[in-house]
């Protein structure tokens, strides 16, 4: 079983590839919006961010522990959040140059280290390629 982190700018693809790809490879979403919703947390400040991946990050390792196959999409914009996410396999949606807010455009950092680079807006393309790749 794997965590599957999918990370990019806001308006990226994040969830329109996530709902592509969980079919494929049989797998439990963990979405980020929804997660806040639930939290009520809605501080997107840099301590906001790592609440938030903590967050996000304990319910990935309880479904992986259930034995599921686990897409988590959220921004992750900053190393410091990557960190408090454990996952097994890192794609990078780098389809846009600016997102929608400001703020998470000046503290968002390219990742070093991915798995999958996607740099264009074709979900059902690369989701059966990642879903091969997974397998």
């Amino acid at each position: 079983m794997k965590i599957i982190l999918i990370m990019g700018l806001p308006g990226s693809g994040k969830t329109t590839l996530a709902s592509e790809l969980a079919p494929l490879i049989n797998a439990k979403r963990v979405n980020a919006d929804e997660v806040r919703k639930i939290a009520n947390d809605w501080d997107f400040s840099e301590n906001g961010r790592k609440r938030q991946a903590k967050r996000m990050a304990e319910l990935a390792k309880k479904k992986k522990q259930e034995g599921h196959n686990v897409i988590a999409d959220f921004v992750c914009p900053t190393p410091e959040a990557r960190k408090l996410f454990p996952a097994d396999y890192i794609v990078w949606m780098d389809t846009i140059k600016k997102g929608r807010f400001d703020d998470t455009n000046a503290m968002f950092v390219k990742p070093e280290k991915f798995d999958c680079h996607i740099t264009t807006q074709d979900a059902k393309k690369w989701a059966e390629q990642i879903a091969e790749e997974i397998k």
